[in-house]
């Protein structure tokens, strides 16, 4: 039996990462295994730069961080080797770097699982979310789309002009 010391400070830790999970916009578990140190690094300051805290974890902890709550499903993917990404912000960041970093690494970094807004999300799905443009992107998407729309409107309005233009007077 742990003292009573440990115990309480597991208990902090488990309130803690509960804390987090709950407060973030999106989190993704991974299988970290078969990772170098140097790629280890490289990752963790990737995921730094985008907002995104990423941290080892024990399954039984994370299973008691997100016991009783929207993302309690998750606990069927805490096997192996667990690192979990929290992103208080960007809901895509996580997925982004660790699915980019997954599909290039052949050693066993994976993805299990994660959530978003409350919900549990599979691999395929956490995916799909990875393949989609950052928040800038979706800005510079949605101005292009505006842009050659209005452009668009302008072309139609001055072959309008010109075809009044070149009919006589009655």
């Amino acid at each position: 039996m742990p003292s009573e010391k440990i115990l309480s400070e597991k208990q902090a830790f488990v309130a803690a990462l509960r804390e987090k999970m709950l407060g973030a916009v999106a989190g993704v578990v991974v299988e970290y295994k078969g990772i170098s140190v140097a790629e280890d690094t490289k990752l963790r300051a990737e995921l730094r730069e985008a907002g995104v805290e990423y941290s080892v974890v024990k399954n039984t902890m994370l299973r008691l961080a997100v016991k009783d709550s929207d993302i309690a499903g998750m606990s069927e993917a805490l096997t192996g080797s667990t690192a979990i990404a929290i992103s208080k912000e960007d809901p895509i960041a996580a997925a982004r770097i660790l699915n980019k970093f997954a599909e290039s690494s052949k050693k066993g970094f994976a993805l299990k699982s994660g959530y978003m807004e409350g919900k549990v999300l599979s691999t395929d799905e956490l995916s799909a979310i990875a393949k989609l443009p950052d928040h800038k992107g979706m800005l510079s998407m949605f101005a292009g789309a505006l842009t050659s729309t209005l452009s668009g409107l302008a072309v139609a309005m001055q072959a309008y002009v010109d075809k009044q233009e070149g009919e006589p007077a009655a």
